[in-house]
C-alpha cells in the first residue's frame, strides 16, 4: 500500500513524502534518500521493493524546499537541472527533512536510511548526525570522501563503483581507510548509478549483488 503525506521539518518546512508500507507488521522503518533526480517513478519503485521485503519505507522529497512535485528523467537535459536543484538546497536542510521522516515512521521499530547518488551522500551525514538510526546503506554517494573525518553513530554499509567517473578510486579507497569501521563494498563493473534500471549505467549482477548485500545487511541491525 503506498499513499503520500505532507510533513513539516524542525524548521517549519512542509514537505511531501512518499511511503510505502507492507503488508503485515514491518520489520522495521526504512528511509528511502533521493538521487538528484525528484522522488521519481525509479525512486518510488525502490520505495515499493523495500517495501515488499518488509519495510515501512518512506521518500521525502527534498527538492520541495525549491520546488515541488519534480520528478526528472535521466536524460542530458536533466542532469543539470538536477545538479542545479540540488545546490539550492543545502544538505543541513535536507538532513532536517530526512529526520522529520524519520519521526513519521519511527513507529515501525528501529530504523534504517538507504541512500542513492546525493542521498548516498546524505545517509553518511544523516548516520553521523541524525539521531534515531539503526543502520545506513549508501550508494555511490557523491562527496563522501570529503567528509571522511565524521564519526557515523550507527553501522553503515557503502556500495561504491570501481568504473564510477565522478566519485575517484582513490578517494574512495581513502575513505575506506579513514573509516575501517564501514563496510565498504566495491563493484568492478559498477558505474555511478549502477543500481538504477532507468538510467544506462544500469548493470544488473552489481545491483542485483549490491541488493543482497543491503537487505542482509538491514536484516542484522534493523529487524
Amino acid at each position: 500500500m503506498t499513499h503520500t503525506v505532507h510533513l513539516t521539518a524542525a524548521d517549519g518546512h512542509t514537505f511531501s513524502a512518499y511511503v510505502a508500507a507492507p503488508t503485515g507488521t514491518p520489520r522495521g522503518a526504512l528511509v528511502v534518500v533521493q538521487e538528484i533526480f525528484g522522488v521519481n517513478s525509479h525512486v518510488r519503485s525502490v520505495a515499493d521493493g523495500y517495501a515488499a521485503d518488509g519495510y515501512l519505507a518512506i521518500a521525502p522529497a527534498l527538492f520541495d524546499r525549491t520546488e515541488r512535485g519534480v520528478e526528472l528523467g535521466y536524460s542530458a537535459t536533466d542532469v543539470p537541472r538536477g545538479f542545479a536543484l540540488k545546490t539550492a538546497c543545502s544538505d543541513d536542510n535536507a538532513l532536517l527533512d530526512i529526520a522529520a521522516a524519520l519521526a513519521h515512521v519511527k513507529h515501525a521499530g528501529k530504523a534504517g536510511i538507504v541512500g542513492y547518488c546525493w542521498g548516498g551522500l546524505l545517509s553518511w551525514l544523516a548516520a553521523c548526525k541524525v539521531d534515531g538510526l539503526s543502520a545506513a546503506v549508501t550508494y555511490y554517494g557523491g562527496g563522501m570522501p570529503n567528509h571522511a573525518a565524521l564519526t557515523p553513530r550507527c553501522p553503515v554499509l557503502a556500495h561504491f563503483g570501481e568504473l564510477d567517473t565522478h566519485i575517484p578510486l582513490d578517494g574512495v579507497r581513502a575513505f575506506g581507510a579513514a573509516q575501517p569501521g564501514v563496510s565498504l563494498q566495491l563493484y568492478p563493473a559498477g558505474q555511478h548509478g549502477f543500481n538504477c534500471d532507468q538510467r544506462g549505467s544500469f548493470d544488473a549482477a552489481s545491483a542485483a549483488l549490491a541488493r543482497e548485500r543491503t537487505l542482509a545487511f538491514l536484516r542484522a541491525n534493523v529487524g
